[in-house]
């Protein structure tokens, strides 16, 4: 048995859940998100809780139910409570701005980068050096902030880059006198 399938989903006060076949949609206070369900899993509604089953134990069976139940957990934290991922930008002169929804960023290039938030996503710039991504889909935060990482992925030698608020940078020791 899926140890992460098998535990119950809480369902916040203020959120709804509908469940129909092959689908699943959660609606809260910050929106609407809707799943596909895979293969022949089932999810039922007991009270406030949510269980996701599994009618045997084939393989794509338990594949399928304990990444259904993240899925629908996430769903659930995402329309309540919401995901937000944070953004650091190290270097001399490496710095962010708000231009209405649009954000832009100046990292040594001989232009400012401007990234558009996609449908669902809102950039936050509380000091000029840090970006925070915020939606509901856990999903989309987390590539729109690998996308605005990738633009200027943190290098080893002096750690200049766009990099996560928790990331840890490898530093690598350069060139040494030959001497």
């Amino acid at each position: 048995m899926s140890r992460i399938g098998k535990k119950p989903i809480e369902i916040p006060a203020g959120v709804s859940v509908e469940i129909e076949a092959g689908k699943v949609n959660v609606t809260g206070p910050k929106g609407t998100l809707s799943q596909h369900i895979p293969g022949q899993i089932t999810i039922s509604q007991e009270g406030s809780n949510l269980l996701v089953e599994r009618p045997n134990d084939s393989k794509q069976n338990r594949a399928f139910h304990g990444l259904t139940r993240a899925l629908v957990a996430n769903m659930v934290q995402g329309v309540s409570a919401g995901f937000e991922r944070k953004l650091e930008l190290v270097g001399v002169g490496y710095r962010a701005q708000l231009q209405g929804k649009k954000l832009v960023i100046n990292i040594g290039f001989s232009h400012p980068v401007e990234v558009d938030p996609p449908e669902g996503i809102e950039f936050e710039v509380p000091a000029v050096t840090r970006i925070t991504v915020k939606g509901i889909d856990k999903q989309l935060v987390g590539n729109t902030a690998a996308h605005i990482r990738a633009i200027r992925k943190p290098e080893p030698y002096k750690g200049k880059g766009i990099k996560y608020e928790n990331e840890v940078i490898r530093r690598k020791a350069g060139k040494s006198g030959s001497r």
